[in-house]
């Protein structure tokens, strides 16, 4: 039987990001010893207020249809969060609430370009954004921020990948794995070749809430009508299996959003969406934890990974992974990733999954048990120390 192009779209770059953490998953199922670092599930659970309240609305029934955009007060929460994030003036028709920041990155990506347009996306990038931001049709062209710069992006680079066909530019600040967040000096020089090349902007903010402060520099409020925040409950609550996450953009594009999620979605079920209202009420706690529980654990994994020869770490900015320079070990990133696990039983990702800046990196999620934490360090220490004593 035949399929249609897009199955080849969706299966490209990124699509195997994930293949030792499925072996590494389905090993700690068969409950072999392993420990997983290489996904962001923080080890902290849900607010119980929150999980309370979606255990209410579903005894009192609510298991209905709602409204494809989701419901008023849960929008105008949103909404008013993002005022005081951003600055940009906003109302609930600004909204949509969707399956997670995944769901409205890809969202926004079909209902703003095609085949035909490029689209540009800042490197290092989340694997799922090639599939997510070419379903469309359109092709992703990469901008660097390269590994020298500390994963800043090299903004000449950036405007040189401009071109007659260029529709948005995509990035996430804080980043996923760098955990840099751009600067305010460096989104104002995007902004402007936003402006003048009359672009759209795709900000995924789904690790704002981690930054200090609990927010990041924002263009929503210089462009208004360009500008894409995407984010999510799923991070900064410690609620990645909710898929609870909203995008806030122009109204003409929400009501495009509003017609794909009709036909893809119908809806999202309203007792999650009841959970989300109590999620962004406590907000304020939450993050704070969040935070606090982030910062605790990269002290543990930077202070185990110390003095391991062959290793350089990269400290973020924010969120819940490091990057880790492999490239003295005599290893690639996606060697050392396999070996580790096969020999250690500890799974990361290869940092070439993100792109050409993090080759030679793996990236490690430290959002976890401390016990697990250091039991990791000390077997990635005697994993490197097995390789030198391999090489003589």
């Amino acid at each position: 039987m035949k399929y249609s192009k897009l199955v080849e779209r969706i299966s490209g770059e990124g699509a195997d990001a994930w293949v030792v953490h499925a072996r590494a998953r389905l090993a700690r199922e068969r409950g072999e010893n392993v420990i997983l670092l290489s996904v962001g599930d923080p080890d902290i659970d849900t607010p119980a207020a929150v999980v309370e309240r979606a255990i209410e609305c579903l005894r009192a029934g609510d298991t209905h249809y709602t409204p494809a955009t989701g419901r008023q007060p849960l929008r105008e929460a949103i909404a008013a969060q993002h005022r005081v994030r951003s600055g940009q003036d906003v109302d609930a028709d600004n909204v949509i609430f969707l399956a997670g920041a995944q769901n409205a990155l890809f969202a926004a990506a079909l209902c703003i370009a095609g085949p035909g347009d490029e689209v540009i996306a800042l490197e290092p990038l989340y694997p799922t954004y090639p599939a997510a931001l070419e379903a469309s049709g359109a092709k992703m062209v990469r901008a660097p921020a390269p590994a020298a710069a500390n994963f800043r992006v090299d903004l000449a680079a950036l405007e040189a990948r401009i071109t007659p066909r260029t529709r948005a530019l995509f990035f996430a600040t804080p980043n996923n794995p760098s955990g840099v967040i751009i600067p305010a000096a460096d989104l104002a020089v995007i902004g402007e070749l936003a402006r003048r090349h009359s672009l759209w902007i795709v900000a995924d903010e789904v690790y704002a809430g981690l930054a200090a402060g609990g927010s990041v520099p924002s263009l929503a409020a210089v462009l208004p009508d360009q500008v894409v925040t995407i984010s999510s409950l799923s991070k900064s609550h410690s609620m990645p299996g909710w898929r609870a996450g909203w995008m806030v953009a122009p109204k003409t594009l929400v009501s495009h959003v509003e017609a794909l999620a009709t036909c893809m979605l119908y809806g999202l079920p309203g007792f999650v969406q009841e959970a989300a209202l109590t999620a962004l009420g406590v907000a304020a706690a939450a993050e704070a934890r969040m935070r606090e529980f982030c910062a605790a654990r990269c002290a543990v994994l930077l202070a185990g990974l110390e003095g391991i020869a062959g290793l350089r770490c990269f400290v973020p900015d924010a969120g819940m992974f490091m990057l880790v320079d492999v490239r003295d070990t005599g290893l690639s990133g996606h060697e050392f990733m396999t070996r580790l696990f096969e020999s250690a039983g500890v799974s990361v990702i290869d940092g070439g999954a993100f792109g050409v800046d993090t080759r030679g990196f793996v990236r490690v999620c430290f959002a976890t048990d401390e016990p697990l934490l250091n039991d990791a360090c000390a077997r990635i220490r005697r994993f490197v120390e097995s390789l030198r004593i391999e090489r003589r």
